[in-house]
């Protein structure tokens, strides 16, 4: 069916379509076929390599198992810290006070524009010299200082627009109905922005996660990324193999959080619509009895 923004093809544009298709998945095939002889050709797709992650349990409970708990619990850590902050900054960046509006401002700006490399890196370096934590925890330390750093300055931003996305009037109607600015920010605004921000909200999550491999680079923190290192030294030059593996781990946390998030996301717009229908049905009910009694 034709509409004002797309027109169905027509037989000549559909047999182009399966051309282009057929073009594409060949070169697509062609440059996989490519890939793959280098990679034999290195020896890289021998069983050897790849025998370690299926035949010995060990390359799993020393070092990828205790690598993903160290990411999972950087990562829940950074986000638990991240998420009511940067709501906060968000909201203050909103405030109608010069005072409050104008520093967070300034601190959402700071922290956004440095890279979080060098934050965690920065709050390494105070840690080691300013206070009592010991060396053993301090990457950790490190590594969610500087992602809730940034990663709360981005949030801030996201929750800005998300309620700057909203139509005026529902501010207004708050309003109208006596709801100071902090009410109608919490029970009007926020709840109905949040369906809005979602989106936004996962993608900085997941970025969460990743990041967290900055600290295994520079930091020595124990993640799962920085284990290739220990897998490769102790079982041979598998560095293609085990980079694979622990991709593919990466790729199912990802996943499993996007996959969440959209499930909170669906009964959030189911919630809103049930809420929409239950506030519709009492002014139906009056209006209704309104007509009768202006019939009668």
């Amino acid at each position: 069916m034709s509409s004002v923004l797309y027109d169905v093809p027509g037989p000549k544009a559909r047999r182009r379509n399966v051309l282009y298709t057929i073009a594409f998945v060949a070169v697509m095939g062609l440059v996989a076929f490519w890939v793959l002889s280098a990679l034999a050709e290195k020896n890289q797709l021998s069983a050897a390599k790849w025998s370690p992650f299926v035949t010995d349990s060990q390359v799993w409970t020393t070092y990828l198992i205790p690598g993903l708990i160290e990411t999972l619990k950087a990562a829940a850590l950074s986000i638990l810290i991240a998420l009511p902050l940067g709501a906060a900054l968000g909201i203050g960046r909103l405030s109608d006070h010069r005072w409050v509006r104008v520093p967070v401002g300034a601190v959402v700006e700071f922290f956004r524009a440095i890279p979080v490399l060098l934050l965690m890196m920065f709050a390494s370096a105070v840690y080691a010299a300013y206070t009592p934590v010991s060396s053993d925890f301090r990457p950790l330390y490190a590594v969610i200082t500087g992602l809730v750093l940034y990663n709360a300055s981005v949030i801030a931003e996201v929750v800005r627009a998300g309620v700057l996305s909203l139509p005026r009037g529902q501010g207004d109607a708050a309003v109208a109905l006596g709801m100071r600015k902090g009410q109608t920010m919490m029970y009007v605004l926020l709840p109905q922005a949040v369906t809005v921000m979602l989106p936004a909200l996962v993608s900085q999550l997941v970025v969460i996660v990743k990041d967290t491999a900055l600290g295994g680079a520079m930091l020595g923190f124990g993640e799962l990324l920085s284990q290739n290192r220990q897998i490769t030294a102790n079982y041979g030059a598998n560095t293609f193999a085990t980079f694979t593996v622990i991709a593919l781990i990466y790729i199912a946390l990802n996943a499993l959080l996007t996959y969440l998030a959209a499930r909170l996301e669906k009964r959030l717009r189911q919630g809103s619509k049930a809420a929409g229908v239950k506030d519709v049905a009492p002014i139906t009910n009056l209006e209704a009895g309104a007509a009768g009694s202006a019939s009668v």
